[in-house]
C-alpha cells in the first residue's frame, strides 16, 4: 500500500487494487473511459456493452474495497451508462448523496440530435450520516448577499447547487490543454470536490488518472494522493505535471492572464455601464451585475471572473490611462417662461 503512496502508478486498477488489504481512501475520484470511442493510448474504448458493464462493476468494487468506511466516492460519467452506474453503487451498498450535472460550454458537435454538454457526476459515500464534507470551503456569495443586499442572506454564503455550470470543458485550443491525452478535467472542478471531501491529510485515489489531473489537484491542497493509470506515455507525462506543479495555484483560481480583447470588452462594457469604478468598489450588487454581465459577454473563455478581479483589472486600467472618464449625460432642465 505505501508503494502507491504520493506515487502516479501504471498499472491496471483492477488488479493492482485487489492486492491491497485494508482501505487507505478517504475520497476516490473516478472518471473512467466513457466506451464511447475516445482515442486511448492503451485502451479500446468501444467494447460490447455486456462487457463494459462488467468491468465497471469489476472496478467499482475494488474501489468500494479500498474505501475507508467514512469515505466519499466520486464518479464520472455519460448518459449511456450513468444508470448503470447507479445500480451497481447500490448494489454494492453505497449510498448516493448527490447526482451532479457538470454543465459546460463547447459541446460537443453533432448533426442529428441536440449537442450534449454535460457530464454526470455522482457523489457516493460508504455510512449515510458518517462522512466528510467541509461545506464552508466551497461556499459562494448568494444572490441575496451580490444583488440584492439582504440581511437574511448567511454572511457565510450558499452551497453551489447540484448543476455546476463555471467549470468551462477544457478544449483542444486552451492554454491549459494537455496535447498528449484527450480528453482531461478542469483542475478547479477537482479542487471543490477535495476541498469538500477530505481533510487536511487525508488520501485521494483516482484509478484512472489519465492527465493527473487529480493527482496534481490533490498535491496543491496538501493531501496524499496515488493515481492508477493504464498507459505508460500518460504515467510520464502525468509525473512530469507533479514535479512542475508545485508552489503552483489551482488552475483557474490563479492570477488571470489578460488578453487585450478581454479588455476593450471590460473597457466597453465600462462605458456602457457608465457607472464609475469609486461607486463600483463600494456598491457590490452593481459590482455583481456588471460582472454577471461581462462573464456572459466572455462565455466562450476559459473561465469565468470574479467581482475582484474586474475591480482590481478596472483599477489598473484606470491609472494606466487606458480606461478613460466616463461620458457624462447632460441632465436637461425646464425653465419656468416668465409671464
Amino acid at each position: 500500500m505505501e508503494k502507491l503512496l504520493n506515487r502516479i502508478t501504471c498499472g491496471n486498477c483492477v488488479a493492482l487494487l485487489r492486492k491491497t488489504k485494508e482501505p487507505f481512501a478517504d475520497l476516490i475520484f473516478a472518471d473512467p473511459p466513457f466506451n464511447i470511442g475516445y482515442k486511448y493510448d492503451k485502451y479500446h474504448d468501444k467494447v460490447k456493452k455486456k462487457n463494459y458493464i462488467a468491468w465497471t462493476k469489476d472496478w467499482m468494487t475494488v474501489c468500494k474495497k479500498v474505501l475507508k468506511p467514512h469515505g466519499s466516492f466520486y464518479i464520472a460519467i455519460g448518459d449511456e451508462y450513468s444508470a448503470n452506474v447507479k445500480i451497481i453503487a447500490d448494489e454494492l451498498g453505497l449510498f448516493m448523496r448527490n447526482w451532479i450535472i457538470w454543465h459546460y460550454t463547447f459541446g460537443q458537435r453533432t448533426k442529428k440530435k441536440f449537442a450534449r454538454s454535460h457530464t454526470h457526476i455522482f457523489y457516493f459515500v460508504n455510512d449515510k450520516d458518517k462522512f466528510t464534507f467541509n461545506d464552508h470551503a466551497v461556499r459562494t456569495p448568494s444572490d441575496r448577499q451580490l444583488i440584492y443586499n439582504d440581511r437574511r442572506a448567511n454572511p457565510a454564503g450558499k452551497m453551489p447547487d447540484d448543476v455546476w455550470s463555471h467549470f468551462p470543458r477544457i478544449c483542444g485550443t486552451f492554454r491549459h490543454r494537455r496535447n498528449w491525452h484527450p480528453c482531461h478535467m478542469p483542475e478547479s472542478l477537482l479542487a471543490r470536490i477535495i476541498r469538500v471531501s477530505s481533510d487536511e491529510g487525508d488520501w485521494v485515489l483516482d484509478p484512472f488518472s489519465g492527465s493527473g489531473t487529480t493527482a496534481v489537484v490533490a498535491a496543491k491542497l496538501k493531501k496524499k494522493y496515488t493515481g492508477i493509470e493504464l498507459s505508460g506515455e500518460y504515467t510520464r507525462e502525468s509525473r512530469k505535471r507533479i514535479q512542475n506543479c508545485k508552489n503552483l495555484p489551482v488552475e483557474g483560481e490563479g492570477p488571470r492572464e489578460w488578453t487585450d480583447y478581454m479588455d476593450r470588452e471590460l473597457k466597453w462594457l465600462y462605458h456602457e455601464n457608465n457607472v464609475p469604478t469609486g461607486q463600483l468598489s463600494v456598491e457590490e450588487h452593481k459590482l455583481a451585475l456588471f460582472t454577471a454581465k461581462f462573464n456572459s459577454i466572455m462565455a466562450n473563455e476559459e473561465n469565468h471572473f470574479t467581482p475582484n478581479e474586474i475591480m482590481k483589472r478596472l483599477i489598473r486600467l484606470r491609472k494606466s490611462g487606458k480606461l478613460g472618464p466616463l461620458h457624462q449625460k447632460k441632465v436637461r432642465t425646464s425653465k419656468a417662461k416668465s409671464s
